[in-house]
């Protein structure tokens, strides 16, 4: 892992956070990877940096083996973990597709911010994170993947995603690199 720079404009997109995702058998403990994930956007905010928090509501409509049901979430699946400590100043994008930027303004949103990379974190790291930062990529942003702020339903598909893909995609890193690394910008 290894991040070489945080442009000057960068922005922290969190992926599915949310009480409904959080609460699932994930490969690793949820509570690190929130605990980890509310550290990034405390920095960000530090930093005047924007944060982008991201909930899924629903699928993409058309057929798959695998269909999942919204209908019937609790009240609040979608609501965001408390841990993240949601600011007026961050973005929130609802979206209904693995991919943060599919039918929802982000793309634009961090354009009129000046935003030339993204540091991406979330659950699951080979679904929603995975096609986020597919997407950034292929969108010319810079990309920068916290690795031990995310995870996945399995460990085989988060090592999948974070040895195979990441580094295809951009730069993988840990919270205390980038953290680092923008401390560094300010000194």
């Amino acid at each position: 892992m290894a991040v070489t720079v945080l442009d000057p404009e960068t922005a922290l997109i969190v992926v599915d956070l949310q009480k409904g995702i959080v609460g699932q058998a994930m490969a690793h403990p949820t509570d690190v990877v929130v605990a980890r994930a509310a550290r990034l956007a405390a920095v960000f905010r530090a930093h005047a940096l924007p944060v982008v928090l991201v909930t899924v509501h629903g699928g993409a409509p058309g057929r798959s083996e695998q269909r999942r049901n919204f209908s019937d979430r609790p009240a609040d699946w979608a609501e965001l973990v408390p841990e993240l400590k949601p600011q007026t100043g961050d973005y929130r994008v609802g979206k209904r597709t693995w991919g943060a930027f599919t039918g929802t303004g982000l793309e634009g949103l961090l354009r009129a911010q000046g935003v030339t990379q993204v540091v991406i974190a979330g659950i699951a790291t080979s679904i929603g994170v995975e096609s986020t930062a597919r997407q950034a990529h292929e969108l010319q942003f810079n990309v920068t993947l916290a690795c031990d702020a995310m995870t996945d339903f399995s460990r085989e598909a988060h090592d999948h995603s974070v040895q195979r893909i990441f580094p295809r995609l951009g730069e993988t890193a840990t919270t205390e690199e980038i953290v680092a690394r923008l401390a560094q910008r300010a000194s």
